[in-house]
């Protein structure tokens, strides 16, 4: 049995979530699909039903029984997970399965799993005949439709009651592929490809859909009982077990990127740290991968509307190999221009995750520049397989950054900001060491299991630390690790926390094998040394910035079902300083400051725009409607844009296509720099000594590449400031 963590991992939502996402249509109402055979479950899954529901009563940490309620819970997730579009069953058909709501809790522990398959059943049979004749009358359809009438598409289907009747379904139908067929014409598909496009989309689903197999059908029904009592415990049927067995090696070779399933689109969750996605820089997290091609001049892929398992093997590929994306922004509507996104697939090397440290050079009030070491750590990592072996030099989180914070010492740097920004979690051992770099000794975090044993970890031994001013960066995609390290740093008043509120996933998961496939289940949560869990709350930050993400999608309280936040016991622990004393202060000045701040004034124009899209419930089906939107949207952007540049005392520009030209130009330059200093470079001597100089950047330059680090750093300024007008008020009061 393997226990692990998995932080920042969880995705937008859960990855079987609404499969009516996945399979999208509209056609005359068909009941039958004709020679479909039907799909039987096995003794192996009879077997797993009985073993599954026995962990979960007997382990999971919540200590929830498999009752009536739960039952009638679980009858409920099946159904949105199925059909959470509302767009196959009608409410008549949905009342008919009433019949299982408080029998399932009955005859699923003994391996009955009637309700489930003939459930699924039904629901399979619908969407193959809905796509055969969605291929089959998609271009009359299309040739019928007119763009110059008022109608609406509801864009969540979740708040969409169950249909009244078959009528209802087929409106329904209708919209949704009007939107499908407007969405292309705004992002100038030629009008005589849309047909082909979406034919070719949905006898592509018709195909997958054909195939499904009695374990897809299994872990649908388990997860929909798993997930009610966590988002992280989950059923992964064999092909499943295999793929996540896989990322945990970390020997997949890929984009490096951590995919969601979302309504009809796949969603990136998170870019794992130096993996090919994250240095060709382009791709970020929320952004819908839409189509996918392979090579440099291969044909791209719809997959909107496909299963994740088929998008993740699309991307996959041998080392080298190029795979190219088209994407949606995040911030975009489903009409925005498409994206093309070139990435060589490769393996995330260990040595590509290693901390790296870097200089702020930053002006005090007084005129007077101060010197601010920063570490970013991208991971918690460690080679176990290296330490094992009894190799000296094995890579570890805590080594390299015992030996950055030399070098920056060295460098006589005022204070040091170690930046958790994205850090998803990793090796719990390593957060700890970690922690004890900047403690003399005591608990790290407290892990309580689900037999309510409660035990400790951290720094047993006194020794040397470094004890010079300290600040931890943090946002929305820290977690787990991050979370401890973060909240340890935070309850020793050892350094100030800023930035956005964590990830809050603070849950421990075992693997507990099964007749069939693997289940992943919470068996355990993290406390801080406060008694604080990080679970669902997270990180609460001493001095908050805005937030790059969507809280509503990303992060533990984001999800479904997720385990509460609560607490236990705190234990007794050394404060090393009163820095938490300071934050009023220290929040007047962030505040005063950054108001006036050109590029931290549109960061949050940018959001404020971002909230505003996303607060849409429902969009016309008017083209000229909705390509005056998409107008007003794009020069309210470039308002926004042309405020900065004046702020900032550049010149307007007149469209936002000028700014996709200005950063080519700067890409050209990058890479001309960087071939000029390949060749200058010369000997392995001269770059082992380029190495070991750290990075130095100025205040103004660091203000345009990151402003969230640009007002950590000025933070960290004003602390030493304040510290030392309390020292010498202090010393002046004891000479007196």
């Amino acid at each position: 049995m393997q226990r692990i963590s998995v932080p920042g991992q969880a995705p937008l939502k859960q990855p079987w979530r609404r499969i009516t996402g996945v399979f999208s249509f509209a056609t005359a109402l068909v009941w039958a699909a004709p020679g479909q055979a039907l799909i039987e479950y096995t003794a192996a899954q009879e077997e797993t039903a009985v073993e599954l529901v026995e962990q979960l009563e007997q382990r999971h940490y919540s200590k929830l029984e498999y009752t009536d309620e739960l039952s009638s819970q679980h009858l409920d997730n099946y159904l949105d997970t199925l059909d959470g579009g509302r767009l196959f069953f009608t409410a008549a058909e949905v009342a008919s399965f009433d019949r299982y709501r408080y029998e399932m809790d009955d005859t699923l522990p003994k391996g009955d799993l009637d309700a489930a398959f003939e459930i699924f059943n039904s629901f399979h049979q619908k969407m193959i005949a809905r796509l055969e004749g969605l291929v089959e009358q998609l271009p009359t359809m299309v040739d019928a439709m007119r763009f110059d009438v008022d109608e609406r598409y509801q864009l969540d289907p979740e708040t969409i009651a169950w249909a009244k009747d078959d009528a209802e379904l087929d409106e329904r139908w209708r919209l949704h592929i009007k939107n499908q067929v407007l969405n292309l014409r705004l992002a100038d598909k030629p009008a005589d490809e849309i047909v082909e496009t979406l034919e070719r989309r949905y006898n592509n689903q018709l195909t997958r859909v054909s195939q499904y197999n009695a374990q897809d059908a299994f872990q649908i029904y388990a997860n929909a009982l798993t997930e009610l009592y966590d988002p992280h415990t989950n059923y992964l049927s064999p092909r499943r077990s295999e793929n996540f067995n896989i990322n945990m090696r970390l020997s997949l070779e890929g984009i490096g990127a951590v995919l969601a399933l979302e309504d009809e689109y796949t969603r990136v969750s998170r870019i794992v740290p130096s993996g090919p996605a994250d240095k060709q820089g382009e791709l970020k997290p929320s952004d819908r991968i839409v189509a996918v091609a392979q090579g440099a001049d291969g044909e791209f892929v719809d997959v909107i509307g496909w299963r994740l398992d088929e998008v993740v093997n699309l991307i996959r590929g041998p080392k080298d190999s190029v795979v190219r994306l088209q994407v949606l922004p995040a911030k975009a509507g489903a009409d925005a221009e498409r994206r093309s996104i070139q990435i060589v697939r490769n393996k995330v090397r260990l040595e590509e995750q290693s901390a790296q440290k870097r200089i702020l050079e930053l002006p005090r009030a007084d005129g007077e520049t101060l010197r601010v070491g920063v570490i970013d750590i991208p991971t918690f990592y460690i080679d176990f397989e290296a330490m094992r072996r009894g190799d000296e030099n094995y890579k570890s989180t805590t080594r390299d950054v015992r030996r950055l914070l030399g070098e920056l010492e060295e460098e006589n740097v005022a204070g040091i900001i170690i930046d958790l920004r994205n850090n998803g979690g990793g090796s719990l051992q390593e957060a700890n060491e970690l922690t004890g770099l900047f403690i003399e000794y005591g608990p790290t975090v407290q892990i309580r299991h689900s037999s309510r044993r409660v035990w400790r970890d951290g720094k047993r031994l006194r020794s040397t630390y470094y004890d010079g001013p300290l600040m931890v960066m943090i946002n929305r995609l820290s977690a787990s690790a991050s979370e401890i390290f973060a909240g340890a740093i935070q309850d020793y008043d050892r350094g100030l926390v800023v930035g956005d509120r964590s990830y809050g996933k603070g849950t421990v998961q075992t693997m507990v094998p099964l007749t069939e496939g693997q289940l992943k289940i919470t068996e355990s949560k993290f406390y801080r040394i406060s008694g604080d869990s990080t679970q669902h709350r997270g990180v609460v930050p001493d001095i908050t910035f805005p937030s790059l993400y969507d809280t509503a999608e990303i992060g533990e309280s984001a999800l479904d079902h997720a385990l509460d936040w609560d607490q236990i016991n705190p234990v007794r622990h050394r404060r090393y300083s009163n820095v938490d004393t300071l934050v009023p202060q220290l929040a007047t000045f962030f505040e005063e400051r950054s108001a006036m701040n050109p590029e931290f004034l549109y960061l949050q124009e940018q959001l404020e725009v971002a909230a505003e899209n996303r607060s849409i419930q429902s969009v016309s089906l008017n083209e000229a409607v909705r390509r005056a939107e998409r107008e007003a949207r794009e020069a309210k952007a470039l308002e926004i844009e042309n405020r900065r540049r004046a702020a900032l005392g550049e010149d307007p520009i007149a469209s936002l296509d000028e700014l996709d030209e200005e950063d080519a130009l700067a890409e050209d330059d990058e890479d001309t720099v960087n071939n000029e200093d390949a060749v200058d470079q010369g000997s392995a001597a001269t770059m082992a000594a380029i190495d070991e100089s750290p990075e130095v950047i100025s205040a103004a330059e660091l203000a345009k590449e990151d402003v969230l680090l640009s007002e950590a750093g000025s933070i960290l300024v004003d602390t030493l400031m304040l510290q030392e007008q309390a020292y010498a008020l202090s010393t002046a009061k004891n000479e007196n």
